[in-house]
């Protein structure tokens, strides 16, 4: 059985989903948002499948490993270290968010390091085959159902708040890869799978499939060409006045709360710095 959860983040609907199946939760979100995940829980968790270990997909591990002694945590070997010792992740953070960090995200638990399993693209959880998935961030991972075929993709499929369709890819800073994206897109692809489990928001499913992931590419080649001509001011408001064209006045403040536009121009900055640096150090 799979249910997607609204963790009503924010108090708005449709920003941020977790996702229950058989006994393991995908991505379970924020720890302010705990208490409304175990509203809705279904049964006693087993499992926590992380795409990544962003506070939006992951917050909720370290509160979730305390009132569920056997629980497990599978999350990439990348990520798994700032797991056990959030410090790094939460400073991370908070040059995002500024000092409402915690009020927007809850309190962030360590989880204890023998709950983890590490993983590294490849193997196989229960029901599910995990592919390495970078671009977004360089320890995400996809979760691919054998029994259903849907993939829980996290953030590399990008944000879509229904019921619009308009798809936006989100790119924060650190560590944004266009190229290995746009791979982790092909790679995605080449699975043909039956449905995309989004974390914001919601289930895609065939033969919208295919349709949704040229719009993630699109996302992805209109933002990095904006950010590599615009200052951050004007990034933000070119933007946001293409969205205002294309989705309801609700929609984008869900959206906003999902992929913070000043975030997106953040993220692509430093991929663009990042690269002219290499290109000048070179001999």
């Amino acid at each position: 059985m799979s249910r997607p959860i609204d963790l009503c983040f924010g108090g708005e609907q449709r920003v941020i989903a977790a996702y229950w199946v058989d006994g393991m939760v995908i991505d379970p979100g924020p720890a302010s948002c705990v208490e409304r995940l175990l509203a809705q829980l279904p049964g006693e968790p087993t499992a926590v499948l992380l795409t990544h270990i962003h506070l939006d997909h992951a917050g909720a591990c370290g509160t979730l490993c305390s009132l569920f002694p056997e629980l497990r945590v599978y999350v990439h070997e990348r990520g798994a270290p700032h797991l056990v010792d959030p410090t790094r992740l939460l400073a991370s953070a908070e040059r995002l968010y500024g000092p409402g960090l915690g009020l927007l995200f809850g309190r962030v638990e360590p989880v204890p390091e023998a709950r983890i399993v590490a993983l590294k693209g490849g193997e196989r959880v229960g029901r599910f085959d995990v592919d390495y998935a970078p671009g977004h961030a360089w320890h995400h991972v996809v979760y691919h159902d054998r029994l259903t075929g849907t993939a829980y993709v996290g953030d590399v499929a990008g944000v879509r708040i229904p019921p619009d369709e308009h798809v936006v890819a989100p790119t924060p800073p650190p560590e944004i890869d266009l190229e290995r994206w746009f791979e982790t897109l092909d790679q995605l692809a080449a699975r043909e799978p039956a449905a995309l489990a989004l974390t914001h928001f919601g289930v895609v499913e065939a033969p919208e499939v295919g349709d949704h992931l040229a719009r993630v590419r699109a996302s992805l080649a209109e933002l990095a060409e904006l950010a590599q001509r615009c200052t951050r001011e004007a990034f933000q408001r070119v933007l946001q006045e293409r969205l205002r064209r294309v989705l309801r006045p609700e929609t984008l403040v869900r959206l906003e709360k999902a992929a913070p536009l000043d975030h997106l121009y953040l993220g692509l900055e430093r991929y663009w710095r990042k690269r002219a640096e290499v290109k000048e150090s070179r001999p």
